[in-house]
């Protein structure tokens, strides 16, 4: 009974794994890749919303044009899914 017990306990690990932890990590590195890949006059869209082209980038920052000015944002607020979609349309 105990063995039972320990092998169970052993599968939810594994499942918890390789169902939550791998692919949340998977999404970390994706994320970093498309942020270091980032470069001056790509259009890119925020995850609140806004549309706009690179126009500036350091290290940890973009400035990005808009329609109506210029805006200072961290680059982990450019979203991956909405930035890819806006230039797989165009």
């Amino acid at each position: 009974m105990n063995s039972m017990f320990v092998l169970q306990m052993v599968a939810i690990a594994a499942v918890f794994y390789f169902f939550i932890m791998r692919p949340q990590q998977k999404k970390v590195k994706q994320e970093k890749e498309f942020e270091s890949g980032l470069k001056v006059g790509d259009k890119i869209i925020t995850k609140s919303g806004f549309h706009g082209k690179i126009a500036e980038l350091t290290e940890t920052t973009a400035i990005i044009e808009t329609m109506s000015g210029k805006l200072k944002i961290e680059r982990s607020a450019i979203s991956l899914e909405m930035t890819a979609a806006l230039n797989k349309k165009a």
